[in-house]
């Protein structure tokens, strides 16, 4: 069954201009983008969607990067969406990514780690809502 989550190509990689890239890279690894948008987030909208790091001594840092550029939202659909593209991205550090994996090859450190993806199919239905109304899933 069909399900989605939510990705976002962060600052670092568009500001590198590999969005592109990263875009060919999921289409190729099968997920049906069903929104896409690039935005420029200001401090504050990138403290609310964090906000449940808000405790978290990475957090002003977090979301100062969030904030320092455009990134493309992404709601993207495959059948197990949330482990899928979780192995797609690879892992947080690209130093321990996977070869083969979008931090591994676009990623240049654990706070600039290219793309973000939802971690349950809950969070990612929160995540999408944040960035995404009804009518721009399509």
């Amino acid at each position: 069954m069909s399900t989605l989550t939510f990705g976002i190509i962060k600052p670092d990689a568009v500001r590198a201009g590999n969005q592109g890239k990263i875009v060919d890279r999921i289409l190729a690894a099968g997920f049906n983008i069903r929104g896409m948008k690039l935005i420029h987030q200001t401090r504050k909208q990138a403290e609310g969607f964090y906000a449940v790091h808000a405790e978290r001594p990475f957090f002003g840092e977090l979301t100062e990067f969030m904030s320092s550029g455009p990134c493309v939202v992404l709601a993207l659909e495959k059948e197990n969406a949330v482990p899928a593209w979780r192995e797609l991205m690879g892992a947080t550090n690209p130093a321990e990514a996977a070869e083969g994996t979008l931090r591994k090859e676009f990623a240049a450190s654990i706070g600039e780690n290219a793309v973000h993806g939802s971690d349950s199919e809950e969070n990612a239905a929160i995540e999408i809502a944040y960035f995404f109304s009804k009518l721009e899933l399509v």
